[in-house]
């Protein structure tokens, strides 16, 4: 029996928040791409219209004997900012929300409860926005796009 299991997050531009996901022990494989919208195989042209209604994306396959789901939700909530709708830094549009795609019952709830334990220890008014909702069809991204900031030798990602 494989421990291999999938997730999706979506948290602005895709090429940073994959880069922070491949760096995690049991991350064993990332792709972006393009996730929640109402096109079929749509280019990042067409997703960064905002006419499509889908979000940047990153697909990963985890072990879950060196990884849990909930700990890649943490994970997630520190690397992008869950606070702002449909924005990150200067990357603005429904392109780049905050979303979490589950996949089955069980990361919806865990999800769900990582969000409501987090806005509980939140400080301020600023509460998270992310949306939890169903994994849909997944088009993944143009080949330059994946793995972009490793193969361009970047440290970050400036959207």
């Amino acid at each position: 029996m494989s421990n291999t299991k999938e997730a999706t997050f979506a948290g602005g531009c895709f090429w940073g928040v994959e880069n922070s996901f491949a760096q995690i022990e049991g991350v064993v494989e990332t792709t972006v791409g393009y996730m929640g919208g109402r096109f079929i195989n749509p280019t990042y042209f067409d997703v960064c219209s905002g006419l499509t209604g889908h979000a940047e994306v990153v697909n990963l396959k985890y072990d879950e004997v060196k990884v849990d789901f909930r700990k890649l939700c943490l994970l997630f909530f520190e690397i992008h900012d869950p606070t702002t709708l449909n924005r990150q830094g200067l990357d603005v549009g429904t392109q780049y929300r905050s979303s979490i795609f589950y996949h089955g019952d069980v990361q919806k709830k865990i999800a769900i409860d990582v969000i409501e334990k987090l806005n509980l220890r939140r400080n301020s008014e600023l509460k998270i926005v992310t949306e939890v909702v169903p994994v849909a069809d997944y088009y993944i991204a143009e080949d330059y796009h994946q793995k972009y900031i490793l193969k361009n030798n970047l440290e970050t990602c400036r959207g």
